[in-house]
């Protein structure tokens, strides 16, 4: 079973929430943050990307730029601009992009859990990252990013929660905007009985996933691993056994297209490179550079080359349809196309290579080949929630780059403390 604990959230003052709520810290490079930063004290930018406040030569692993990530934090609670709750909570969490919403509960999930693969992983994680992560939930005695989960939804949860918002106030309902406006809503769950409800609800659910997040969790196992070899009185109940989640029904996840721009055709003319594909692909000239080619179901992929759009359908005896990872169409074009003809055989090292979120539209694919110098560019149908649930159940890995989940989730909204 899944074991979820409320906790004693440290969260921003109603009036300076807006300020201080900021993007995760991987989805904005250092300039990018400086910018941001630079006319706002309350940001929790200074917490999660607090090199904005060194020089900008300073190496980003080195142990002031965690030193500065504490007292960031510090000032943010010694100021009162973030307060703890004095009672152990549940919250809930809805964020509305467009048409799309979302209603995750807001957690500290099991350490435990995640080592014993009730928490399922889909994904591979870095060395380098793990312990970046790690020094920084470790300096700061904090989560200060939520992981990103998910479960096959409930009825059961969802009434319950649909009942609490419905009769209860939330403390926060603000906007942002990072390239797109997205209205963030958040309730505190106080009430005993509720808590109690949602326990015993997700007491019943043997398997969450991770849909984003696999370096935070994997540094909360670190953290916890360090803390409990300090601890002589270590009891496994301490709150570094928990680390912060916000946990969505898999009907109400989001996964956007992840696309792929390439720098040159490895040595090929447009013929002999088209001539490659038609291998395993069927070929058809779909329209010029205006006449965008989005793919609307799996197998099919968008390929803009030389100003003109191009279909192309991947053959069905390229590719393992019975195959978790094989039938995926990430990894359809890696096998029979990226590797093969263009000769990217590692892509989460190859600098041929970019990936594109689908959150910057398909303009934004054209602009790369026609102005940035990539050669040609391939638009992707989503990854679905149920075949990454599908990966993660056969404790296989995805490919790299496989899913791009909209919308983030705000950072600072909600910290975990861990003492």
């Amino acid at each position: 079973m899944a074991e979820l604990k409320p906790f004693k959230g440290l969260r921003p003052k109603e009036n300076l929430v807006d300020e201080i709520a900021s993007p995760p810290y991987d989805v904005l490079d250092s300039e990018e943050a400086r910018e941001k930063v630079k006319d706002n004290p309350y940001s929790f930018l200074h917490v999660v990307k607090p090199e904005v406040d060194l020089p900008r030569d300073i190496d980003l692993y080195d142990d002031k730029v965690y030193q500065k990530a504490k007292e960031n934090l510090d000032r943010l609670i010694n100021k009162n601009w973030m307060i703890q709750d004095e009672k152990e909570c549940f919250y809930i969490y809805r964020q509305k992009m467009n048409d799309h919403v979302q209603t995750g509960l807001m957690a500290a999930a099991s350490v435990d859990d995640y080592e014993q693969s009730v928490i399922k992983k889909h994904e591979h994680t870095r060395k380098k990252k793990e312990e970046d992560r790690t020094k920084h939930v470790d300096t700061l005695d904090a989560n200060t990013g939520p992981v990103f989960l998910t479960y096959k939804a409930k009825k059961e949860i969802d009434n319950i929660v649909q009942n609490y918002i419905e009769n209860n106030k939330p403390v926060y309902n603000f906007k942002s905007d990072d390239g797109i406006e997205v209205e963030h809503t958040f309730w505190v769950v106080d009430d005993s009985d509720a808590i109690n409800k949602i326990k015993n609800e997700f007491d019943k659910i043997d398997t969450l996933y991770i849909a984003d997040g696999h370096h935070r969790s994997k540094a909360a196992q670190r953290a916890r691993d360090l803390k409990k070899k300090r601890n002589d009185n270590h009891t496994g109940n301490e709150e570094y056994n928990y680390f912060l989640s916000v946990i969505f029904p898999h009907n109400q996840m989001y996964i956007m297209d992840y696309n792929r721009v390439v720098k040159d055709l490895n040595g090929m003319s447009k013929d002999e490179f088209i001539d490659a594909i038609k291998q395993n692909f069927k070929v058809e000239e779909f329209g010029s550079k205006e006449k965008f080619y989005k793919p609307s179901e799996k197998h099919f992929f968008g390929m803009y080359l030389d100003g003109k759009w191009y279909k192309l359908k991947a053959k069905e005896e390229s590719f393992d349809q019975n195959d978790p990872i094989e039938s995926l169409d990430v990894a359809i074009l890696q096998k029979n196309l990226l590797s093969p003809i263009l000769n990217i055989g590692n892509p989460r090292t190859d600098e041929r290579i970019k990936f594109v979120g689908g959150i910057r539209g398909m303009k934004e694919l054209v602009k790369l080949v026609e102005n940035d110098g990539y050669k040609v560019a391939f638009s992707m149908y989503p990854t679905s929630i149920e075949q990454l649930m599908d990966v993660a159940d056969a404790n296989k890995v995805m490919p790299p780059k496989s899913t791009w989940f909209e919308p983030k989730l705000r950072s600072g909204l909600c910290v975990h403390l861990l003492k």
